[in-house]
């Protein structure tokens, strides 16, 4: 008799499943589960990561711009007032014989001589160069691209500041050109930044890179 009322009677020992009670080992699998699961996003193990490893890269990227602007910006002028210290008023001097000489000539145009008529024109559109490469320049995470807005800055700013600063006057300013091939028109390192910049540009948008790094196919 009292076999069977132990058998019938006795109630089943609590467990874990049964008591409502949740064990240490179960809050500490629950605390493990919740740190190696979803993030802040929403997706697994990355949380805020992917945005605070893209500013860097964007600010490297506009480092490197400015530092190649400020580059080119300070070997042009350097070399703008060497000429007009040394060379102006003077014989040319001769390089590679005939095919490559070094001549000051005051050009009120633009780039190469041309358009000499237009100097406040051309004033104009490389300070609007300037503001827009500055624009640019906040979505900037292509390398190549920081390198061609860097040189097409460095020389604008170089060819402005002769438009601002040299006779005849204000935004008239003739630039300082010197370099001057055998049958090809007298320029400058601006000028060379300049183009470099513009055919580095052209190259990049023929392969698809925009200024973002991102790649796109038409």
């Amino acid at each position: 008799m009292a076999e069977a009322e132990r058998i019938i009677g006795t109630p089943d020992t609590p467990d874990a499943a049964g008591d409502g009670r949740e064990r240490p080992e179960d809050a500490a699998s629950g605390e493990r589960a919740d740190s190696e699961g979803t993030g802040a996003t929403g997706e697994p193990g990355r949380g805020e990561q992917e945005p605070t490893a893209a500013q860097p890269r964007g600010k490297r990227r506009i480092a490197v711009l400015f530092a190649v602007a400020m580059f080119a910006y300070a070997l042009d002028l350097s070399t703008k007032m060497i000429v007009v210290a040394k060379l102006e008023h003077h014989p040319p001097i001769e390089i590679i014989g005939d095919w490559l000489k070094f001549e000051a000539i005051r050009n009120a145009g633009a780039a190469f001589g041309f358009g000499e008529a237009f100097t406040v024109i051309f004033t104009m559109i490389a300070a609007a160069v300037i503001v827009v490469i500055a624009r640019l320049a906040r979505k900037l995470y292509s390398l190549p691209w920081a390198l061609a807005l860097g040189l097409l800055l460095g020389g604008a700013l170089g060819n402005l500041t002769d438009r601002i600063f040299r006779a005849p006057g204000v935004f008239e300013g003739a630039v300082v050109d010197f370099i001057a091939p055998k049958h090809f028109a007298v320029f400058n390192l601006a000028d060379s930044a300049i183009v470099c910049g513009g055919i580095l540009i052209v190259l990049l948008s023929f392969k698809g890179l925009d200024p973002d790094g991102t790649v796109h196919k038409d």
